[in-house]
């Protein structure tokens, strides 16, 4: 009995496991739909779900690429300028076959350079990335200062069409999970995710290149992974809106954030887990949904999503000041 329920508690509080805290989560998460059902006539509605899974792709995007970085300890505020740049790329007039190869090319290189300056140049990546978040935006608002213009129909069909009766949203959020669960779970690089962030965490750095394993590489890699996911947001959101917009990453990289901490993954690194963060961004989601349903402000929904992160790493152990 006390091993049964000893268990249970490590598998409640995530102690103890690479996976980290999803569990209660998930419990969060279930007990929110139930009450936004019971509460709101409009929760359960097919157009309100449709519009709740077509709003929460994005967030689940770019909330599966941040995961890589903050697995090896690190953290990318870059990817909602890394959103909104796609948004006025796809928006010049230029064919899609020109923009949307372009968008993965220019997010790649932004990635790389956040970890170059990580890895090579030892810039803290709050830093690093922050500072990479005011020239991707600066060179956005340089291209679009306003939003306007016109992406290409293909994006808009990639996001408003159907296959088979099912919105493509879902494809989107299917195709995600797949490539992400391959890199983490299917291929050697995830373990060497998990090992560099677990060294990063207990205090030693090269723990894993004591290991031959190429770190450097790896976190750099990880960059890149984070700012094309952010890409591949920037093209749902575009074909959203059907027009390009400086502004429709702004705090994305926050709300990215949260959901991956919700998750139970630890912002120091080494912990965590992919149906973590789709369960983070399953919170975030039915929390922004249920507020709009009940006339919440955005500013209170913006204060509330503070209070969240602050919470949840909060609860996470560290043995010293910081993430």
């Amino acid at each position: 009995m006390t091993s049964s329920s000893s268990a249970f508690e490590k598998l409640l509080t995530g102690r103890g496991s690479r996976r980290g805290l999803w569990l209660l989560p998930l419990m969060i998460a279930i007990a929110m739909a139930l009450w936004l059902a019971a509460t709101t006539s409009q929760f359960g509605q097919s157009s309100n779900l449709a519009n709740l899974v077509a709003q929460g792709m994005p967030l689940l995007i770019t909330a599966v690429g941040q995961m890589f970085v903050v697995l090896v300890g690190g953290l990318d505020l870059s990817i909602g300028s890394v959103v909104s740049f796609t948004t006025a790329i796809l928006a010049l007039d230029l064919p899609g076959f020109v923009t949307i190869p372009a968008v993965f090319v220019l997010a790649g290189l932004i990635g790389a350079t956040n970890g170059y300056c990580v890895t090579r140049l030892n810039v803290h990546p709050i830093v690093a990335t922050l500072s990479m978040q005011y020239i991707v935006l600066g060179i956005t608002r340089v291209l679009r200062p306003v939003s306007g213009g016109a992406v290409p129909d293909g994006v808009r069909w990639m996001v408003e069409g159907s296959l088979f009766g099912i919105p493509l949203p879902v494809f989107w959020g299917i195709v995600t999970m797949l490539v992400a669960w391959k890199l983490l779970y299917g291929s050697r690089y995830g373990l060497h995710l998990f090992a560099i962030g677990g060294g990063v965490a207990s205090g030693s750095a090269d723990a894993a290149r004591n290991f031959g394993i190429p770190a450097n590489r790896n976190i750099l890699l990880a960059y890149v992974i984070c700012t094309l996911f952010a890409a591949l947001a920037g093209v749902f959101l575009a074909g959203r809106i059907v027009s390009g917009d400086p502004n429709v990453g702004l705090l994305m990289e926050l709300d990215a954030i949260t959901a991956v901490a919700i998750g139970g993954t630890q912002l120091s690194g080494g912990v965590g887990s992919l149906h973590g963060t789709v369960i983070g961004v399953a919170v975030l989601a039915l929390l922004s949904n249920g507020m709009n349903l009940l006339n919440v402000t955005p500013f209170v929904q913006t204060a509330i999503k503070g209070v969240l992160l602050m919470a949840v790493v909060a609860l996470q152990s560290r043995k010293k000041i910081g993430l």
